[in-house]
C-alpha cells in the first residue's frame, strides 16, 4: 500500500490510539454534524484542499463510489474542506456525491486534526489543507494518514477497514 504515515519532527501528528478531537460543523445543507452523531459507528474522515479541483473531485468521486462498501463495513464517510456550504451542495450535486461533506471555513478543525499547516505545492513551501484521512470510532483514531495522494486512496482507506 502506497499511503503515508510519516511523522515529521517538524509539526506534531495524531497517530492511532490518540482521541480524535471532537467537532461540529455545517453540511451542505447547513445542517450541523458532529464526530457523536455516528455512535459506534467507524468514521472516515478525509481533510482536502478545495471542491472542483481535479484531485479532490478524484478524491471525492472515488469515495462516494465506493460507499456502499464502507456502509457494508459499517463505515460512514465525511469529506472536510475549508469551502462553504453553497460551494459544497454544487461539488455535490455537480458530481453526484453521495457522502457527507463539512464546512470547516475558519480551518479549526483541520488544525485540531493536524491537517493545515505548511506543505509543498510547485516547489514552494505554503499553508494549507494538508491531504489526511483518520479513521476513527468510538472518539479513539484508528488510523492516521497524512499527505496521501488522491487517485486511490478511498480503495486503499477501505482495505484498511
Amino acid at each position: 500500500m502506497a499511503e503515508s504515515t510519516k511523522t515529521s519532527t517538524k509539526s506534531p501528528r495524531l497517530q492511532a490510539g490518540d482521541s480524535a478531537p471532537d467537532f461540529s460543523l455545517p453540511n451542505a445543507q447547513g445542517v450541523k454534524v458532529s464526530l457523536q452523531d455516528f455512535g459506534s459507528k467507524i468514521i472516515v474522515l478525509y481533510f482536502y484542499p478545495k471542491d472542483n479541483t481535479s484531485g479532490c473531485t478524484i478524491q471525492a468521486q472515488d469515495f462516494s463510489n465506493l460507499l456502499s462498501d464502507f456502509l457494508a463495513k459499517n463505515a460512514v464517510v465525511i469529506g472536510i474542506s475549508p469551502d462553504s456550504t453553497k460551494s459544497h451542495q454544487n461539488f455535490i450535486d455537480k458530481y453526484s456525491l453521495a457522502h457527507i461533506l463539512l464546512s470547516d471555513s475558519d480551518k479549526s478543525v483541520a488544525s485540531s486534526y493536524f491537517a493545515y499547516g505548511k506543505k509543498m505545492m510547485y516547489g514552494k513551501e505554503v499553508q494549507g489543507i494538508i491531504r489526511s484521512t483518520f479513521v476513527v470510532q468510538n472518539g479513539k483514531i484508528l488510523h492516521a494518514l497524512y499527505n496521501v495522494k488522491a487517485k486511490g486512496h478511498a480503495q486503499a482507506v477501505l482495505e484498511l477497514l
